[in-house]
C-alpha cells in the first residue's frame, strides 16, 4: 500500500471535491448492503468525519468564506449528524440517498466553482 502512487490535487476545491465524491461512493456501498450494519457504520463514521473536518473549517476565525456559505455548511453538517446518529440505528436507503445527494452537490459545486 505504501508503493501505491499518490492522488495529486491541482488546488484545494479539487481536493475537497474528491473527498465529498469518495464519501458519497462509500455510503452508497453501504446503501447497497443495508444488512451489513459494519459496513453502514463504517460509511456513515467516515462521513461524519469529514463533515467534522467541515464545520471545525467553517467555524475557524481564519475562513474565509461568506457568511451566508458557513451558516449553510454549518445546517448542512448538523442534518448530516442527526442523519448519522440516525442512520447507526435505522438505516434506509432514503437516509443514505439524502447523504450521498449532499454530498455529490457539494462536490458539483466545487469542481463547477473552477
Amino acid at each position: 500500500m505504501a508503493d501505491e502512487p499518490k492522488v495529486q490535487f491541482d488546488n484545494k476545491r479539487e481536493m475537497d471535491a474528491a473527498a465529498f465524491s469518495q464519501a458519497a461512493y462509500v455510503l452508497d456501498q453501504a446503501r447497497q448492503s443495508l444488512d451489513d450494519s459494519e459496513l453502514g457504520e463504517r460509511a456513515l463514521k467516515y462521513n461524519q468525519l469529514l463533515w467534522s473536518i467541515i464545520q471545525a473549517d467553517v467555524a475557524g476565525n481564519d475562513n474565509a468564506l461568506p457568511e451566508e456559505l458557513k451558516a449553510n455548511l454549518m445546517s448542512l453538517s448538523i442534518f448530516v449528524d442527526k442523519q448519522t446518529s440516525k442512520g447507526l440505528t435505522s438505516p434506509s436507503d432514503e437516509l443514505y440517498d439524502s447523504l450521498i445527494n449532499i454530498n455529490l452537490n457539494i462536490a458539483e459545486g466545487l469542481m463547477e466553482g473552477e
